[in-house]
């Protein structure tokens, strides 16, 4: 089962790929809630509930705090759509490189962004850079996964390991092992990112953007 895991398919698309980016996912949630005020930026379910939450207690400007985020968010789906289609055209450069770039230097911009600028500017920057990871890359081998949030990722590894151990399914097994390996990694990108925030601080970050240069490297060899 082991080494059905490595099989050949596309870099992107890869474990290896795959691995790398659930680091980064999970360290950049540690690191906006440790240096961002308790705030958690890659996924927006916590802030919807918080907007219906406030706004039902009729506190409108709590409520409205937790807009800018998810609009970030959405821009970030419209921002690699957009990519996608412009690089099409021109027949530019692969997107999903442009898009890792792109991340890359936003990242190292908020390493100099200082603790005493406003937090909800740089959670909204860190949450359009993990809608714009989330959105390009989307497929694990053959079945869909998220690089900067573990809930989707850990029903479809529970799903298949079922399947497995109820039906000796073996491909089954094979994907249920391929997701587990997804979020073990997006734990370590978390202990990794409270590690360095609470040792190096605002900085930290660029550690996460040095991650996504080692993806861009590993993705350079893969053909359109």
């Amino acid at each position: 089962m082991i080494k059905n895991i490595f099989i050949q398919h596309p870099i992107h698309e890869s474990v290896v790929f795959g691995a790398l980016l659930a680091i980064v996912g999970g360290f950049l949630d540690a690191y906006n809630f440790i240096c961002r005020d308790g705030v958690f930026a890659n996924a927006q379910t916590g802030n919807i509930v918080l907007v219906g939450v406030y706004a039902a207690q009729g506190d409108w400007g709590q409520a409205l705090i937790h807009v800018p985020p998810i609009a970030a968010f959405v821009l970030g789906v419209a921002f690699v759509e957009w990519t996608k289609d412009t690089t099409s055209k021109f027949h530019m450069l692969d997107w999903k490189r442009i898009v890792l770039v792109i991340e890359i230097i936003v990242l190292i911009i908020v390493g100099f962004i200082p603790s005493t600028f406003s937090n909800l500017i740089v959670t909204v920057i860190i949450s359009f850079v993990t809608s714009v990871q989330v959105s390009s890359f989307r497929k694990l081998v053959d079945i869909p996964f998220a690089t900067t949030m573990s809930t989707g990722n850990l029903r479809t590894a529970s799903h298949a390991a079922y399947n497995a151990f109820t039906k000796k399914d073996r491909a089954s097994g094979v994907r249920a092992a391929r997701l587990f390996a997804i979020i073990f990694f997006f734990i370590f990108g978390a202990f990794l990112g409270g590690m360095l925030t609470f040792s190096a601080g605002i900085r930290s970050v660029w550690c996460a953007a040095l991650i996504l240069v080692f993806a861009v490297i590993l993705f350079k060899g893969e053909g359109k």
